[in-house]
């Protein structure tokens, strides 16, 4: 392995480096822009309502020059209160009703069924009005909702959850300054109590014509103009923002980085996409204001930057352009041309983001509608990735040839490799087995998104692995075992181990869909492919591959997995590093400075990863899978001695440390890179897509291949063991159980069938785990461990530890642990991390209470050999 290490790092200081400034890919189109049917009759409204009721697009109210006039052509303003509907996309607009009055520039949002209006202004004064429209039957009917606390037009607002929220605005028109207002109203509460609540305002500038956003349950509010009068006179001046402002309850506000123009009037509220970006839809920069009365028909029109702000890294970049067409006759007939518009609503229809009408130009509105769909750019897997992974999986199936050739068909070569394993392939099996798909992908993502504070999780190895030498290894080897769960039938019944088994079954299953999930995720965004493609093929390849061979194709097809595996991490991290200015000295800078270092938080509840927290749950988290564990103690009964074994726990555990850091590092290091290529994101990515869509969009041709072949070499091992553990236990746990008289031969024909069957249930987890949609894969993860192989390792624990507790006791404690869990669980009432500590504590203590209750002989704790 170390010379293969040495191989590897000498290719990549060779390997040819590319920074983004040296990309010359075009920019991938993350929207598809299309247009609806034009409003009818009228040449555009500016300051329209709009949104969606029962399915259809509402747009209603709003204003316009209707003679198609202009101010300095001495026309005026008109405001209206027609209501139009459009049922779908290829539809027609009808009109379906009116508004209780003419209205335009309030704010609008879509609850439930209903399109819910506030505020807004004609041309004599401002309203404090609140009403929903529900489009039913073809016509329009209005409810009364809470008025503002006080009238408010040119405000922006967005709905989350249940909560609207209101920033700025003016009060009358004739103002000459803005307001700071800031107010919320909970929609969920009854009827009667329904009331406007008055929040802090930010610490900025007043505004009105904002941009308002809400992503991860904060409201954002960006950019728009302060009006300030003037030293000399009593005028008020237009100020263009930059600034932007994120608000939670829990925090309050909190100053995010500013957008690098202004994008005042811009379409609102702000697009929310993906886990972590907004996108802002054009908008007035202010370069023209002052120039309008001069510029008239020659205006240029706004601005057609969608820009993008990641909530991660803090940064704005552009990440795409608004549908635009002018033609030559632009100015004397602008709707002729398509233009990016402001001082309209932007409305979520059908996955798709909505701009009705707007203005395009000073005092011109466009009757236009134009709509924006998400689109996933394609992977950039080329044909030298494809021969390099292809290289791979030659030498898997090489692997399971040379090992299935030799194999005799026995349980004991297929199960436990005739105990003739060495310590150091033993070793790394274990760690192969346990460095899955999860720490590929998981870990930098979540390194990226948060800190190191998990980090401590995954050492604490480190302290349970002489616990698991000196205390539960010595068992293990002297009872000669192939499934562990055999020792609670020695020292408790029968009983209670077919319970043990059964659990281990359940969570190893569970398990094996989120690790086929992961690398399916990755191969479909760097190929392209289907991602259902994607799972059937890793699937049926590492399915084949374990049913072959038995344990000991798993083991030595690991030990090769682990040099890939750690080998294409590694040169990702350094590629990363090297394409920063700074290099490595301005990542570790560059994180410190913005605290991704931070492995500890001394402050909090245990709802939250403090300290004590995360060092408890991680070692309890690390005991239930080196201890209860059948694909790891599987492992240890794979050499020759109980020696080798204690080596190839040790070697385990050292191996732990620099992977972990590899991988946090790893995570750093792209939040870094991101930071400074914002641009570079997709927009639409989950935070667990973020180390594939680098792999894919900035690692070049054949370095990709070499790290996709990492991932790969994580998923399999963790599969490939998954598949041979449940097949372990199945066959000697159930099978010989419930057929004492079958032959080794049929037992081993049964293991074989039995892995085939583990590889279709893995597969339609998978495909369950493609809907799901989850902050942290992560976690998820950690959770499973608690909640199913906490109390397992309680069984143990209480095996080892407690020679009174009996196999009723242990029975009892542990049904009492799995419920009192469940509903620890339900209520959120502690960090998962605490999961094992609290089913590991229950389990021994009712277990020892109940054992004191039901008196009966308790079994050997130290069996006789």
């Amino acid at each position: 392995m170390k010379y293969s290490l040495h191989i590897l790092c000498c290719l990549l200081m060779v390997w040819p480096m590319r920074s983004p400034a040296q990309d010359n890919h075009p920019h991938p189109s993350f929207l598809n822009w299309s247009q609806l049917p034009a409003l009818p009759g009228t040449p555009g409204l500016a300051g329209c309502f709009a949104g969606v009721s029962n399915g259809t697009l509402l747009v209603a109210g709003g204003a316009n020059f209707p003679d198609g006039g202009t101010p300095w052509t001495g026309s005026a303003k008109v405001w209206h209160n027609k209501v139009y509907a459009l049922e779908s996309p290829t539809g027609q607009w009808k009109e379906a009703g009116m508004l209780p009055r003419s209205l335009g520039y309030g704010v609008s949002v879509t609850w439930r069924d209903g399109l819910i209006c506030m505020g807004g202004s004609d041309v004599a004064r401002h309203y404090a009005d609140v009403f929903m429209l529900r489009y039913t039957n073809g016509r329009i009917q209005t409810e009364t909702l809470p008025a503002l606390p006080r009238p408010l037009a040119n405000t922006s607002g967005v709905l989350i959850g249940d909560v609207i929220y209101i920033a700025g605005g003016t009060a009358s028109p004739t103002a000459t300054a803005t307001e700071s207002v800031c107010w919320s109203l909970d929609l969920s509460a009854p009827e009667q109590s329904r009331q406007w609540k008055t929040l802090p305002a930010w610490p900025g500038p007043s505004r009105m014509l904002a941009v308002a956003g809400a992503l991860d349950g904060a409201f954002y509010l960006i950019s728009g103009v302060e009006l300030v009068k003037g030293k000399e006179d009593s005028t008020a001046h237009r100020v263009f923002l930059k600034d932007a402002y994120r608000y939670s309850p829990a925090k309050g506000w909190v100053r995010i980085a500013d957008v690098p123009e202004p994008v005042a009037a811009a379409p609102s509220p702000a697009f929310t996409t993906g886990q972590s970006h907004l996108l802002v839809f054009g908008g007035d920069h202010g370069q023209y204001f002052e120039q309008n009365a001069i510029l008239k028909e020659k205006h240029p029109g706004f601005s057609d930057k969608v820009w993008g702000y990641n909530n991660i890294t803090n940064a704005w970049s552009v990440m795409d352009t608004v549908l635009t067409a002018k033609q030559p006759d632009a100015a004397a007939q602008p709707n002729n041309s398509v233009w990016a518009p402001v001082t309209t609503p932007a409305v979520v229809w059908n996955g798709s983001l909505v701009l009705p009408s707007g203005e395009v130009r000073p005092a011109v509105r466009t009757p236009r509608v134009l709509m924006a769909t998400p689109v996933q750019p394609p992977g950039a897997f080329k044909l030298l990735d494809w021969i390099i992974v292809g290289i791979y999986f030659l030498l898997v199936i090489g692997i399971s040839v040379i090992v299935s050739r030799k194999m005799e068909s026995s349980t004991s070569d297929f199960f436990l490799g005739g105990g003739k394993i060495p310590w150091w392939a033993a070793g790394l099996s274990i760690f192969g087995s346990k460095l899955s798909a999860l720490t590929f992908i998981a870990i930098p993502a979540k390194a990226y998104a948060t800190d190191w504070v998990y980090l401590l999780n995954n050492i604490m190895i480190v302290a349970v692995a002489p616990l698991i030498v000196y205390f539960y290894l010595p068992y293990f080897r002297k009872m000669q075992l192939t499934s562990v769960y055999e020792y609670l039938r020695i020292r408790f019944n029968q009983r209670v181990k077919l319970l043990g088994s059964l659990t281990f079954v359940l969570f190893q299953v569970s398990r094996l869909g989120i690790v086929i999930y992961l690398p399916a995720l990755v191969l479909s965004a760097v190929t392209g492919i289907n991602i259902f493609v994607c799972i059937i093929g890793i699937t049926v390849i590492t399915t084949a591959y374990s049913v072959s061979g038995g344990i000991e194709a798993v083991v030595w097809t690991e030990v090769m997995q682990v040099v890939v595996l750690l080998g294409g991490a590694l040169m990702a991290l350094v590629f990363m590093a090297n394409s920063l200015p700074g290099g490595f000295g301005q990542l570790f800078t560059e994180a410190a400075e913005n605290n991704k270092f931070r492995m500890a938080i001394m402050k909090g509840n245990i709802t939250e990863p403090v300290l004590w927290v995360v060092l408890v749950g991680g070692f309890l988290t690390q005991l239930v899978t080196y201890s209860s564990d059948q694909v790891v103690v599987q492992r240890y009964l794979t050499t020759p001695t109980e020696k080798e074994a204690r080596k190839s726990i040790y070697t385990n555990a050292l191996l732990v440390i620099p992977a972990s850091l590899i991988f946090f590092c790893v995570g750093t290091a792209l939040w870094v890179f991101f930071k400074h290529n914002p641009a570079a994101l997709n927009p639409h990515g989950r935070i667990d897509d973020i180390f594939p869509w680098y792999i894919s969009n900035q690692l070049p041709s054949g370095l990709a291949g070499l790290v996709i072949a990492g991932l790969f070499a994580a998923t399999m091992s963790t599969i490939s063991s998954s598949m041979n553990s449940i097949a372990t236990v199945v066959t000697t746990d159930f099978y010989q159980y419930l057929k004492p008289a079958s032959t080794d031969r049929q037992r081993f024909a049964f293991a074989r069938r039995t892995t085939v069957v583990l590889g279709g249930l893995g597969f339609l987890i998978a495909i369950y785990m493609v809907y799901l949609s989850n902050a942290s894969i992560w976690d998820q993860y950690l959770k499973i461990i608690g909640l199913f192989g906490g109390c397992l390792a309680g069984m143990f624990v209480a095996g080892i530890f407690f020679p009174r507790i009996n196999s009723m006791g242990i029975f009892i404690g542990f049904i009492i642990s799995a419920i009192c869990l469940f509903f620890v669980q339900a209520a959120n009432i502690i960090s998962f991390f605490l999961y094992p500590a609290v089913a590991v504590l229950v389990c021994v203590l009712v277990g020892y209470v109940s054992s004191l209750i039901w008196k009966e002989k308790a079994g050997s704790l130290r069996p006789e050999v």
